[in-house]
């Protein structure tokens, strides 16, 4: 099948070619000139896929039709580029296969699980070659979908390697396909290395096989330019030794340049040892708190006992960097206030690798680079604590495979804290621990759902990025935020309660906006009270021998409750009817004047609607079975 040079393939389904240039159709290739496809036409002979997208968002300023890409192995030698359309809801998806043998299987799935995924396979029985929409059941067999939804735009040989392009709507209304959609995407692939006669004998169990993360449906905003007097400062990993282990994540303490005044932090990027795009899996700054005159210099893992105690206090987020990300720009009317007589100059850099082959040798000097100025802008940009304060009085129980705590920012704190035309966010960083699988959080007015602040119905803690939105919120006095975490304890035998521990959980929404003000955290917990009325109750309910009475800490008292669906259903209902307490707290980290305590919850009387797909919109009939589309092999063999 393969020819010297960019041959394209032949693609038929049945005895009808996919046509690859028609006028009605559409392709993710931007910006081709007229003359390159005659060219590639008259010179190949072959029928191309080639149509100006103009409606695919996101291009380079060198056009470049897909502008995230993703190494999906942890070797390179698979590599995702994508492209989104808003206007047309699709995600145009892009493959770079480096060694083709007998196929290829790229997928989605809620958690990375391969039973019950959506799936786009390619396939040779050593004959022809064939692509398909299919889907895995719950014992990880194949089988093709009634409706070809991934849709084969071209493919063809490369000097490095063999590309396939398709697309797929964000939704299709198929029940076995995956919703697209704002978060964490959990990809799957498999490498198929001997021909295949029957779909139905592939158990992807037994194929060669991963999982990466990304977010797929980028926000379509142009990049601001730098101002002429732009610095940088690059905060490195110093050549760090990667332990041969699946997940590690190491600290290492820096400083700012000596005696340096207040600038503004306008952007930054990602700096990747080159060699280690698959294993460095996401990063981020910290600045440290600026009571502290000396933080002692560390450079090791995150949770060494070794770890000097005062990295702790390391935890003001300047940048934060994930697979798939691109450099993160700043409004230009705001920037992130960085040195200063009120700032620390120890920064600590956190690097998560990802080293599922348990690789030895590597070692690493990945890192941040951010751009600064002297020439400070109108805002300084802030970033907020939103969701639950740290505190075991909020926890999990175990067996439970969707949980859900809710924290708030409530009326009268934004009321007492924002300024009178309020504040706009920009961008978002959502965080929990272990047992976290999706965060939202809303923006209330008058009891009613306004907006969408940022959701992530299928989080990992393994996959933690700051996010630009797709238009900013403006929060304004009086309104409400609520954070809302689900969690998935199935696993544990005992309570998850809240800490800073990674074993214990958080949820959290790091709000990035301007203009900056002194309310640096607006967090929520239930009233102490209250929970101490749960754990007599469920005592004399129980009529347990050991006293859980409020001389005991909280984690030993929910470790000595017996965990029935009752006990349960208790809990959650005391976490949302009973009151809170609230943590309206300034830069200081004291709370702004007032009575916090025991304050009503928020009552939310409008929810937002769902989005609306096109699939919603237009019904159509069952469709017949469609065949997966035909790929002629000019040579018996591999593809």
């Amino acid at each position: 099948m393969a020819k010297r040079g960019r041959e394209k393939v032949q693609v038929r389904k049945k005895t009808h070619f996919v046509r690859m240039q028609t006028g009605g159709e559409r392709s993710c290739l931007q910006n081709y000139r007229l003359r390159e496809l005659l060219s590639i036409y008259f010179t190949m002979l072959a029928v191309v896929v080639v149509i100006l997208l103009a409606s695919f968002q996101g291009a380079s300023p060198r056009g470049d039709p897909f502008p995230f890409r993703v190494p999906l192995d942890p070797l390179g030698t698979l590599e995702l580029s994508w492209n989104v359309s808003y206007p047309q809801q699709e995600v145009c998806f892009q493959l770079l296969v480096k060694e083709l043998h007998f196929g290829i299987v790229f997928g989605m799935s809620d958690r990375g699980e391969l039973e019950n995924a959506d799936l786009a396979i390619l396939w040779s029985d050593g004959h022809k070659s064939y692509f398909g929409d299919a889907w895995s059941d719950a014992q990880g067999h194949i089988r093709l979908d009634r409706k070809q939804d991934y849709q084969l735009l071209e493919a063809h040989r490369a000097p490095e390697g063999f590309y396939l392009t398709f697309k797929r709507p964000f939704s299709t209304c198929d029940p076995n396909d995956y919703l697209i959609e704002d978060g964490t995407v959990h990809l799957i692939y498999g490498v198929l290395d001997r021909p295949v006669t029957s779909l139905l004998a592939v158990n992807l169990s037994l194929v060669n096989r991963g999982l990466q993360r990304v977010q797929l449906l980028k926000p379509n905003i142009s990049n601001p330019e730098l101002p002429p007097d732009v610095q940088t400062l690059e905060v490195l990993a110093p050549n760090v030794s990667v332990p041969g282990q699946e997940t590690t994540y190491w600290c290492y303490i820096t400083e700012l340049p000596e005696n340096m005044p207040k600038n503004h932090i306008v952007m930054y990027e990602s700096v990747i040892t080159p060699g280690n795009e698959a294993l460095v899996h996401h990063m981020e700054v910290f600045q440290c708190a600026p009571q502290f005159d000396s933080i002692p210099h560390y450079s090791g893992p995150c949770d060494s006992k070794m770890k000097p105690q005062r990295l702790n206090y390391c935890r003001h987020v300047l940048a934060a960097w994930a697979l798939g990300a691109k450099a993160f720009y700043y409004p230009e009317e705001a920037g992130l206030a960085i040195g200063g007589p009120d700032s620390s100059k120890y920064l600590r850099l956190e690097v998560h690798y990802h080293n599922p082959l348990q690789l030895k040798g590597r070692f690493d000097s990945s890192g941040i680079r951010l751009f600064y100025t002297s020439t400070l802008r109108k805002y300084d940009g802030g970033i907020m604590e939103l969701g639950l304060v740290y505190t075991p009085e909020m926890a999990i129980p175990p067996h439970e495979d969707h949980f859900e705590l809710t924290g708030y920012c409530t009326e009268k704190c934004t009321t007492t804290a924002l300024p009178p035309g309020g504040i706009h966010i920009f961008a978002s960083q959502l965080h929990t621990h272990l047992t976290g699988t999706a965060v939202r959080t809303m923006l209330l007015r008058d009891g009613r759902e306004v907006e969408t602040v940022n959701v992530d119905n299928h989080f990992s803690t393994h996959f933690q990025e700051i996010r630009m939105l797709k238009k900013m919120v403006t929060v304004l006095p009086g309104d409400v935020l609520l954070t809302s975490c689900t969690y998935n304890t199935q696993d544990r035998e005992k309570a998850t309660v809240g800490g800073f521990g990674i074993l214990e959980e958080m949820c959290v929404n790091y709000i990035h906006y301007y203009p900056r003000t002194e309310l640096e955290l607006c967090k929520s917990a239930v009233d102490y009270r209250y929970l101490q009325n749960y754990f007599a109750f469920m005592n004399r309910f129980h009529d347990d021998e050991i006293c859980s009475c409020s001389q005991a800490a909280v984690p030993e008292q929910f470790a000595a409750v017996s965990w029935d669906p009752f006990s349960k259903d208790v809990l959650r209902a005391l976490y949302n009817t009973s009151p809170i307490s609230m943590h309206c707290n300034q830069s200081s980290a004291t709370r702004f004047p007032g009575d916090w305590e025991r304050q009503s919850l928020p009552q939310v009387t409008t929810s937002l609607p769902k989005p609306q797909y096109k699939c919603e919109t237009t019904r159509e009939p069952q469709p017949q079975p469609q065949p997966p589309a035909v790929i002629e092999v000019r040579t018996r063999g591999r593809l």
